[in-house]
């Protein structure tokens, strides 16, 4: 048994008011209207923030008259509120503004009245504010003051006042070209390119009106579909993801039990060559290391954020006497959370244990079944939720103009038939015995001058190798082919499959964890090399995702299943987004998709 602790200039005058209608006439009221109003009215950004921790019993409406804000300005600075109300002791951000004068009110109602370039929009279902503000040209803001009856939302039917344009900006159905962002308070070009990594001359380009506006609070921009930082898509629009790590610690030091098979019983450590040998190879020993690595650098990082973790490591040896004794020494009795065993059998073991039973317990690592028990966290999205979130995703990517191919192997004869109810018009092709297709076959079934959608379902190398080498050789100027599964299996990780005939295909997959970006990471990725001596590989990125977002979710909400409340999370290369099923257990069920594109792997807008 291994134990580690750690303790680780304003306007005056009406004659002004009167003066500047005269000069600029009707036809320049609404711009003028649409810029006085983005700037100064609804858009006019905080002063200052204050601070205010709540106390016991405070309600929202107490705060809010308090500090004579309405709730739009609050949760606009207080996001997490909306999704947990407020809670004892957390701490809000108290936006502070400077009041209009009775001049600067007099002057904007008075182009409010003298307006009349408004029209009526019926609302109709599944329409957002932000897709009216981009459709007709304005702000959500401006949209809000010339509709106070939809601040907290839109409602089928109603009819509200909208500009009135020659010209509607039209959103594409399943645009996957574009991304949107809304404009948030004091937010300009620089802090926008660091958020999205998309620079001024672009964001004009996409969005002509900058030019004469500007950027404005609440303006709906369009962005490049491939550049949206680590926001996340919420109904078309990209918002900001929950980070825990800003949020407000509630528990200062927490219990942390890991459990891995190091089986260092098992390495004669006197002879340094049989050393070498065992650690050279991927096994249960490196793979634990590198976990391990990743674990031991998440509590480091959550020192920092003062929170004190106390790791109580466990070799299991992957044997199940190993875990009895283990258990019987109740060293795991009092941690706030078991990290592991790795094997899924081992896991079971220690679930079903009854003095760990009100211990929550993450299994992170296999992808293999686990059963599902009370306070049992299956974090590795299964097989089930890639392919049913696949079959919606090709649903919005494959219409009746494509010529599309469906290619199995005789055990996935199941999601054969899910394909071709889905897309009736689709060609079989099966492979031959040795797992194998014929390149006149691929030839005769691919069309010219249409898109080629290949969907391919095997965990079979030779056939995976066979089909994507096929396909890319077919792939050219006037015959356009990619390639889609709904299941990536460890066989596509083989050193034979290049990046090069993937890319050729723009090979497109459902997975639970995202391979490292090196540009965005590169902090990390170097303060890790200073601490290990090595970069950190999968395995160590897994390890320190997956204990980064239990140990935040234990400090902030005190336990797991509270923590639920708070949505989907975020990492390195992992999302976790948690369900609770009937038997009281909970599945992560984040999934990101993404494309092979040339040498790179990307990212897509599901």
């Amino acid at each position: 048994m291994i134990l580690v602790q750690n303790h680780p200039p304003l306007l005056n005058g009406n004659n002004f008011c009167n003066l500047l209608l005269m000069k600029i006439g009707k036809t320049g009221l609404a711009l003028l209207y649409f810029l006085f109003l983005g700037s100064f009215l609804g858009a006019q950004s905080p002063e200052s923030f204050d601070k205010h921790r709540v106390r016991k019993g405070e309600t929202l409406n107490q705060i809010l008259e308090r500090y004579q804000i309405s709730e739009v300005q609050f949760l606009e600075y207080n996001p997490l509120v909306e999704r947990i109300g407020i809670q004892k002791r957390m701490v809000l951000r108290i936006p502070v503004y400077l009041l209009l004068t009775p001049v600067e009110r007099n002057l904007t109602n008075k182009i409010q009245d003298e307006t009349q370039n408004f029209i009526t929009h019926l609302v109709t279902e599944k329409e957002t504010k932000w897709r009216l503000a981009y459709q007709y040209g304005t702000t959500i803001v401006i949209l809000d003051s010339l509709n106070p009856n939809i601040i907290e939302g839109l409602k089928i039917g109603q009819q509200i006042k909208v500009p009135q344009v020659e010209l509607l900006n039209i959103i594409p159905k399943n645009d996957i070209l574009h991304n949107y962002y809304k404009v948030l308070p004091k937010e300009g070009f620089y802090r926008i390119e660091r958020k999205l990594g998309v620079n001024q001359s672009v964001l004009d380009s996409l969005n002509p009106t900058l030019r004469l506006t500007g950027l404005l609070e609440g303006m709906i921009l369009k962005i490049p579909g491939s550049q949206s930082g680590k926001l996340k898509i919420k109904n078309d629009l990209l918002v900001e993801r929950i980070n825990l790590l800003d949020s407000a610690i509630q528990i200062r030091k927490i219990k942390l039990g890991v459990l891995l098979p190091f089986k260092a019983n098992e390495i004669v450590f006197d002879y340094v060559q049989d050393t070498q040998t065992a650690l050279s190879s991927r096994n249960l020993h490196t793979i634990s290391l590198d976990f391990y690595s990743g674990v031991r650098y998440a509590t480091i990082q959550a020192a920092q954020k003062g929170i004190d973790i106390e790791i109580k490591t466990f070799d299991t040896e992957n044997n199940q006497n190993t875990l009895q004794k283990i258990v019987q020494s109740g060293e795991l009795d009092d941690v706030d959370l078991i990290i592991g065993p790795l094997i899924p059998n081992n896991f079971n073991f220690i679930s079903n244990q009854s003095s760990l039973k009100n211990i929550s317990k993450i299994s992170p690592l296999s992808s293999n079944p686990i059963i599902k028990r009370e306070n049992v966290f299956q974090s590795v999205t299964q097989k089930s939720d890639f392919r049913t979130k696949m079959i919606e995703f090709l649903g919005t990517r494959i219409d009746s103009t494509h010529n599309v191919i469906i290619v199995t192997d005789s055990l996935n004869r199941k999601m054969e038939k899910q394909f071709q109810h889905q897309f009736p018009w689709a060609i079989i092709m099966r492979p031959e015995k040795a797992d194998y297709i014929l390149p006149e076959l691929v030839d005769s079934l691919l069309i010219d001058s249409i898109p080629n959608k290949i969907i391919l379902e095997t965990q079979s190398f030779p056939l995976i190798a066979s089909a994507i080498s096929q396909f890319n050789s077919q792939n050219r100027l006037e015959r356009e082919v990619q390639v889609f599964t709904s299941y990536r299996s460890n066989s596509y990780d083989n050193e034979n499959l290049s990046r090069k005939v993937l890319g050729g295909v723009k090979f497109t997959y459902p997975v639970g964890f995202k391979p490292l970006d090196f540009d965005k990471n590169q902090n990390f990725i170097n303060a890790f090399i200073k601490e290990f001596g090595k970069p950190p590989n999968k395995e160590a990125i897994r390890g320190y995702d997956v204990v980064m977002d239990g140990i935040f979710r234990i400090a902030i909400a005190k336990d797991l299943e509270s923590s639920l409340k708070f949505g989907e999370t975020e990492y390195i290369s992992s999302r976790f987004s948690y369900t609770k099923e009937a038997n009281q257990s909970f599945s992560n069920n984040s999934i990101y998709i993404l494309q092979h594109d040339k040498y790179e792997i990307i990212e897509i807008k599901e």
